[in-house]
């Protein structure tokens, strides 16, 4: 992993850039869980550098999070502003578009939990994206997507037992993307709760999540040939 320096106005953040082995088949900010980077998103990082692409994993916070308990402070504060928010988030597409291999590419956003939202919070921005993709993030959004704003496919992947993302707001974002004129997919996985990607979710006192392997299996092959058609396209 390289360090990659770069800035929201005047706040310092730290991304780490993977690059795969040949020429880059396209470039993805990999958006990460709620407790910034760690390295259950390293791993990703470096499936997907494997699978060809040039990949930064985006800073939210700047400083360094202590735990799981810190964390929710820190995000509650980010988010607090919407606006504010997605600027932290467009900073992380500024920077990789910045790095010489990724330039001319075609990029992606790639999220989990707090980052999958991030990813569709940049499609709702606008941000020229060739796709977004969710995995077990959070729908919802304070600023909802207005009709032709959103020019990103969307793949979103989704444990249909998450109590932080019920069916309401599954269909809340439907009709949403529905109501912007998105091009949208979302796959759900009966009885798979939250942060079904992360074996390490079984260590944790948390109901809401859990890993599940098969879901794991199924939405990493959905994305890889989600993103294979896009790039054929």
């Amino acid at each position: 992993m390289e360090q990659i320096d770069y800035h929201h106005g005047e706040v310092p953040l730290t991304g780490w850039l993977a690059r795969p082995s040949g020429l880059p088949r396209a470039a993805v900010v990999l958006y990460p869980t709620i407790v910034n980077v760690n390295e259950p998103m390293e791993r990703r990082a470096k499936m997907l550098a494997d699978a060809g692409f040039i990949v930064l994993i985006a800073d939210f916070y700047g400083k360094p999070v202590a735990d799981f308990a810190a964390s929710q402070a820190l995000a509650a504060n980010l988010r607090s502003d919407p606006a504010y928010y997605r600027e932290r988030i467009a900073a992380a597409l500024s920077a990789l578009r910045d790095v010489p291999a990724a330039h001319g590419l075609p990029m992606f956003a790639v999220g989990y939990c707090m980052g999958g939202g991030a990813a569709l919070e940049a499609a709702r921005d606008g941000q020229y994206l060739v796709a977004a993709i969710s995995f077990h993030g959070l729908l919802a959004t304070p600023l909802p997507a207005q009709p032709g704003a959103v020019k990103a496919r969307l793949l979103v992947l989704h444990g249909d037992a998450d109590p932080m993302v019920p069916r309401e707001q599954v269909i809340a974002f439907m009709e949403e993307m529905d109501q912007a004129g998105a091009n949208w997919h979302l796959h759900a996985y009966s009885g798979v709760r939250h942060g079904f990607t992360d074996p390490g979710s079984d260590e944790r006192d948390l109901d809401a999540v859990a890993y599940d392997a098969s879901a794991d299996r199924q939405s990493w092959a959905a994305m890889m040939s989600f993103l294979d058609e896009v790039l054929e396209a």
